[in-house]
């Protein structure tokens, strides 16, 4: 060990951001396992680097005691007192005993300790940097594909999106950009893992926070997300402000805002309902884009009848029930749809219009 060793890691602290002394802590307590490996000893020892020659010194640490029973552990204190008048009993001695050829043994020791920290710290930054972006929205691009998963390069890290975690419309391939939503993030064996998903609620949220300023600033809050990944959406949004129209905040000029969150889940479809603390309002409002005419709630059992015009029945319960239970898991509550026809009223006589068919 010499100067060039100890300005290399001065370098090390500069350019990868570990402190030089960790480093020589780390380096001398692996020593100290070389030096008991390579000479065959099970005595306490210290080794010391010097600080500013790189000079490094192995010493044996023995206790004083009165009568010694275990010579690579225990010193008499007559003995002791030759290398210092002032040592007592209970005291410890150090003795160097640095062997001639420990040197070369130090630089292949020192060389595998700063390979390995560096290699420590830096998996230590990537974590500490994407911990930070758990339930945070990232964009990466696919770099590979397996039968489990697609690898999204995300800057210094390859992150794993699950193939379960991925849309039914998801048909990625080798080098498409897509937007994530960072479920988990771990520090493995192996190094930092982040785990992505396209199917988490959480995903559309943060899309609308990345397009609709109004949320990203607070102003207009998302209260509740049902999901059906791919297909279709129910987001109920709510504005503090009176002035701000919640719903058309997120929708946007002729659209764009919306639609723009549209093209990224690859033409799910997503209905904006205003929120609203009337529990009778919110479930009409979630039933979006059907009509109702009336609603009844049962409160203790949280059930909610609805009726509708006979019309709208369809369109209310939706392809496969789809509507009606994302309206349920919006409100949380039960919800059981009738038509006027079904509960004794005189149906509604106004026509279905080309909109409400082409939202079926």
């Amino acid at each position: 060990m010499n100067m060039d060793f100890i300005n290399a890691l001065d370098e090390i602290e500069r350019e990868k951001g570990i402190a030089k002394e960790v480093l020589i802590d780390a380096i001398e307590a692996a020593l100290i396992s070389s030096y008991k490996r390579n000479f065959n000893t099970a005595q306490n020892v210290r080794v010391d680097i010097h600080r500013q020659t790189g000079l490094i010194k192995v010493y044996a640490r023995k206790t004083v005691v009165e009568q010694v029973s275990d010579q690579r552990m225990e010193i008499t204190l007559d003995h002791a007192r030759e290398f210092s008048p002032h040592y007592s009993f209970n005291d410890i001695v150090e003795i160097e005993v640095t062997p001639r050829d420990f040197g070369r043994i130090a630089a292949q020791t020192a060389k595998q300790v700063v390979t390995q920290r560096i290699r420590e710290a830096e998996r230590g930054l990537i974590f500490n940097a994407f911990v930070e972006k758990e339930d945070e929205l990232v964009n990466g691009l696919v770099q590979r594909i397996d039968q489990r998963n697609y690898y999204i390069g995300l800057e210094k890290l390859e992150a794993m999106l699950p193939i379960t975690e991925s849309m039914p419309t998801d048909k990625l391939k080798m080098g498409d950009r897509v937007k994530a939503y960072v479920t988990k993030v771990e520090n493995t064996t192996k190094g930092p893992q982040v785990v992505l998903s396209r199917t988490h609620p959480n995903l559309l949220k943060r899309l609308f926070e990345l397009e609709v300023p109004e949320i990203y600033d607070g102003v207009v809050e998302i209260r509740s997300i049902a999901r059906e990944a791919g297909f279709r959406s129910k987001i109920a949004v709510y504005s503090k402000n009176e002035d701000v129209d919640s719903v058309g905040s997120c929708v946007g000029p002729k659209g764009m805002r919306v639609q723009a969150i549209v093209n990224e889940l690859r033409g799910e479809k997503i209905d904006i309902v205003r929120w609203s603390d009337n529990m009778a309002e919110y479930i009409a409002n979630s039933l979006s884009p059907s009509k109702v005419v009336e609603v009844t709630l049962q409160e203790s059992e949280k059930i909610a009848r609805v009726i509708v015009p006979d019309y709208q029945l369809s369109l209310a319960i939706g392809i496969k029930g789809q509507n009606a239970r994302l309206a349920a898991k919006l409100t949380n509550w039960k919800i059981d749809i009738k038509s006027e026809s079904q509960v004794g009223l005189p149906p509604s006589t106004q026509a279905e219009s080309s909109a409400e068919l082409e939202q079926r």
